[in-house]
């Protein structure tokens, strides 16, 4: 069975970019939110086996959420999301619980690492 993937990001064009990549590879993407209080609702609804979760998002941003989505489920498989240049970001990340973190632009062989990394 395909693993399903919950998608979060602000800009829908990157939801598309990381969607593509992973319905190509046979992953199964459940749902998608635009920020990270949506992203805590989706998780809940739909318990997705992973998470890509970008950081910085209006309303919630990426590592509240992560904390959040945590506390519902401390199992929860997330992977961080950024920009070049949020290094400090993403060790937050790392030690709110993130697995992984991938870099924008998205390349689809390291998004696939990570992911496969993530869900062993």
């Amino acid at each position: 069975m395909a693993h399903k993937v919950l998608i979060v990001d602000d800009a829908a064009f990157m939801r598309m970019m990381i969607k593509d990549i992973l319905t190509k590879n046979g992953f199964d993407v459940v749902g998608e939110a635009n920020d990270g209080a949506q992203a805590v609702e989706k998780y809940e609804e739909l318990s997705p086996d992973l998470v890509t979760m970008d950081i910085t998002m209006p309303e919630m941003d990426g590592i509240t959420s992560l904390k959040e989505i945590k506390k519902i489920d401390p199992n929860a498989k997330v992977i961080m999301c950024s920009a070049m240049g949020q290094q400090a970001m993403v060790i937050d990340a790392i030690q709110a619980g993130a697995k992984d973190f991938i870099v924008k632009p998205f390349q689809a062989d390291r998004v696939l690492e990570a992911i496969k990394k993530t869900l062993g």
